[in-house]
């Protein structure tokens, strides 16, 4: 089993030469693999659902659009608590119980999958404990920002989240294929409509072992689970995890914080959605709910009596500094954006250019399925794996030119390719022949996903230059739980403007938002008289 390290600093050259390299090395490429694990069991609901929808299962679309949002809302604000563990659990303890817990929903869902009269409260439930995975970035990211010297921040943090990013991509093209074999056992459902694979389609009336889904993340996990406990570092100097205490002692904090984050999502979700799918129906808007989510978990938090709370109250110093506001809301628009359109992009594909849009006495309908359509799950998996392929060229690229230099580019990027979609959305949603238009939309949204996925980079870059070792960590933590939670924003927005019969809207909105962006990195870091100029 790996030892703490009491004394750690990756600036000293000596120390980085002689053993620091090798450490950090072996921390990063185990850390790797958790988090892809951790992105996968979150995100699966967006190719679930799809296989549902294939399947019969007895939901509409709009019921299985909450799945994706209960798993994004949960993971964006397990994300907050988990900003804070390293600090106070230590990285290794951190990393090693957040990645076990993650068999819980995968096995769930295996076991659930297996039978489509499975009711929606139950895949509500398991959405939810998916959320984990999601909370996990914030934390390895934090962890992995101690190991590697400033000079090498865009390419470790780019590389940790980038291949840790390949979650989405790796599980968009393993689940499709293992459902296509027994290799978990159980019985098989027949599809109603064809589904398929990166390698084709699947007719209609093929079997399916849809609960291999949650099975293959189980048997990946295991071993994973075991390298972190044996490889990997908990850093015990002053200015990382000074005082965790006992394993058992770190364990019991990070579970605690963790159940005051899942209370505070289940509240807010509640509050949002309607009565015939578990909410309240106050139908409360989430532009109020989420920000009160976010200040109730941070609150409730501070409030932990004893050694966490002074432990906080040193962290919480961030939200003093005027570059976490800042970063955050520019993080927001790189990674929130990559991981809501992650989310919702096979559905999205599915419903937009699955069904044709006719009229039917005088009233545009969208319930005919086409035949001609793409398939969904042969593409679903394609942006999501250039957004993350090209994140550590983008970490790389900002150590080269400047963190903010590189946003300011992708930014403009961003809001033509936005907008280019939202044409050919429009388009697609009032043919009867969708597919002609989706070349054009997929090419388009390949480039929103690369620009996401450099800009992504460049953030990381920023976020380090300008923080010092100590705030650097939870910083990266804290906006990363504010961004993630793209994953329910997206998804919940793409679903409302497709039942208004609108998607445009949704990419107009972005595009909006991307351009508000522009203005904050060019005042606080490009400007001749900017805060830090080009990190």
């Amino acid at each position: 089993m790996a030892q703490d390290l009491k004394i750690w600093d990756p600036e000293d050259e000596a120390q980085w030469n002689s053993e620091g390299k090798n450490i950090a090395t072996r921390n990063l490429w185990i850390s790797i693999p958790a988090l892809l694990c951790g992105f996968a069991v979150w995100l699966y609901w967006g190719i679930i659902t799809v296989q549902m929808l294939n399947l019969g299962f007895d939901f509409a679309q709009s019921e299985l659009f909450t799945l994706m949002a209960i798993a994004g809302l949960s993971g964006a604000t397990l994300r907050i608590p988990s900003t804070f563990f390293i600090r106070i659990a230590g990285g290794r303890n951190t990393i090693f119980l957040t990645t076990a817990m993650l068999i819980i929903p995968a096995a769930g869902a295996g076991i659930m999958l297996q039978d489509p009269t499975t009711p929606l409260w139950q895949f509500q439930i398991l959405a939810l404990l998916s959320g984990l995975g999601g909370g996990n970035f914030a934390s390895s990211m934090s962890n992995i920002s101690f190991f590697y010297p400033k000079r090498m921040s865009g390419y470790s943090l780019g590389m940790n989240a980038g291949l840790g990013n390949f979650g989405v991509t790796t599980m968009q093209i393993v689940i499709p294929l293992v459902m296509t074999a027994g290799i978990f056992g159980g019985m098989p459902m027949v599809l109603e409509t064809a589904s398929g694979t990166l390698v084709g389609k699947i007719p209609a009336g093929t079997d399916t072992f849809l609960h291999n889904a949650g099975f293959i993340w189980v048997a990946v996990l295991i071993p994973i689970v075991i390298a972190i406990w044996v490889g990997m570092n908990n850093i015990t100097a002053e200015h990382v995890s000074p005082n965790i205490g006992s394993t058992l002692g770190a364990f019991g904090k990070i579970i605690g914080m963790l159940l005051i984050g899942m209370i505070m999502a289940v509240i807010g979700l509640w509050f949002m959605l309607p009565e015939s799918v578990g909410g309240s129906g106050f139908g409360v808007s989430k532009w109020i709910v989420l920000p009160a989510v976010i200040a109730a978990t941070v609150i409730a938090l501070k409030m932990i009596p004893g050694p966490i709370s002074e432990n906080l109250n040193r962290q919480y110093k961030i939200f003093g500094n005027k570059h976490t506001w800042a970063m955050t809301v520019i993080y927001t628009m790189t990674f929130g954006s990559f991981i809501g359109y992650a989310a919702a992009f096979g559905l999205a594909i599915k419903v937009i250019f699955g069904f044709q849009h006719i009229m039917v006495d005088g009233v545009m309908t969208h319930d005919t399925f086409n035949v001609d359509g793409p398939s969904a799950l042969m593409y679903a998996w394609t942006g999501p794996f250039i957004g993350a392929l090209i994140r550590p060229f983008g970490g790389m690229l900002a150590d080269k030119m400047g963190g903010a230099k590189v946003t300011q580019i992708i930014s403009v990027i961003m809001v033509a390719a936005a907008l280019g979609v939202a044409y050919y959305m429009k388009l697609a949603f009032a043919s009867a022949t969708p597919q002609d238009y989706f070349v054009p939309f997929l090419i388009l949204f390949l480039i929103l996903f690369a620009a996401t996925g450099v800009g992504n980079g460049s953030t990381f870059r920023t976020i380090a230059i300008a923080f010092d070792r100590e705030q650097a960590g939870p910083v990266l933590g804290w906006t990363s739980a504010v961004a993630a939670y793209g994953a329910f924003i997206i998804p919940k927005v793409f679903g409302e403007q497709i039942h208004a019969t609108t998607p445009e809207y949704a990419l107009y909105g972005f595009a909006i938002f991307y351009g508000l962006c522009i203005v904050i990195n060019w005042w606080f870091y490009l400007r001749s008289n900017a805060y830090i100029k080009n990190p």
